[in-house]
């Protein structure tokens, strides 16, 4: 196969400021810049993608393959975060393709009114990351092991299971209370928020285990103020990390709802 999809990045409404950056070539998944395909008041921000790598049969593949799918991902979102900085965008999911730039059209087309709203709720808002993870010390011998005259290797390493245990429970119980003290300190902040599943094996980064995988819509002149909230609720508590990440694209608020949502992505 050597002909040529339509890869669509994201919905946007045009701006001079957009069309300026894509005339001076945003490159992206593609060997080729990306271009505006309009239809009505929006526009899909759209490049050329080799049929071989992302016809359905290829895609099956390569989905499975962790590092090419972080290279596609890199690549998208660094589209996605140059239109985000010069104008509000609907972030699309990763490989989201069609067979040519009509059929783009069409879907804006018939998604106008969805396209508008979303676009209304995202301008001038970001989102933002936050993960709690819950971290017990690491392990140690029980601290009177050592005063023994006769040691107990049996009792001693019971104690040890003992302790540990009590640790855990204590770290996943602060971060707990800190999960709880963030969703009821930014809700005068944020505006929405999204749960995604806890971050476990090769997707986990760092130390603890991932209690709580968030995503919040902020307004963005509020930002500061959201990570400051965020950081002050744990502030007293053992035993808990919280990571902030943003500001992104929203999209985790990038759900297009309902029936009269435009037909998903096109593959071959």
């Amino acid at each position: 196969m050597d002909g040529e999809l339509s890869y669509a990045y994201a919905v946007v409404r045009p701006t001079a400021a957009l069309e300026e950056a894509v005339r001076q070539g945003v490159e992206g998944v593609g060997p080729g810049p990306v271009r505006l395909v309009r239809a009505g008041g929006t526009a899909a921000v759209v490049g050329s993608v080799p049929e071989s790598d992302f016809s359905e049969a290829a895609l099956k593949v390569h989905l499975e393959d962790l590092d090419w799918l972080e290279r596609v991902a890199r690549a998208h979102n660094g589209v996605v975060d140059v239109l985000a900085s010069r104008t509000a965008v609907l972030p699309l999911r990763l490989a989201t393709v069609y067979l040519d730039d009509e059929r783009v059209r069409d879907v804006l087309r018939r998604g106008e009114q969805t396209f508008d709203r979303m676009l209304d709720r995202f301008a001038e808002h970001v989102e933002w990351g936050v993960k709690v993870y819950a971290e017990a010390p690491r392990a140690s011998a029980a601290p009177d092991d050592a005063h023994e005259d006769v040691p107990d290797p049996g009792r001693a390493y019971l104690r040890r299971r003992r302790q540990q245990r009590e640790d855990r429970g204590a770290a996943w119980t602060a971060a707990a209370e800190a999960v709880r003290r963030i969703e009821a300190e930014v809700r005068e902040v944020a505006v929405e928020r999204a749960r995604h599943r806890p971050q476990q094996g090769r997707l986990a980064v760092g130390t603890g285990e991932n209690v709580a995988n968030d995503s919040y819509l902020v307004p963005r002149t509020r930002s500061d103020e959201f990570r400051e909230v965020v950081l002050r609720s744990a502030r007293d508590l053992n035993g808990v990390r919280v990571e902030i990440t943003g500001p992104w694209a929203p999209y985790s608020f990038a759900v297009l709802p309902g029936p009269e949502a435009p037909e998903e992505v096109r593959r071959p």
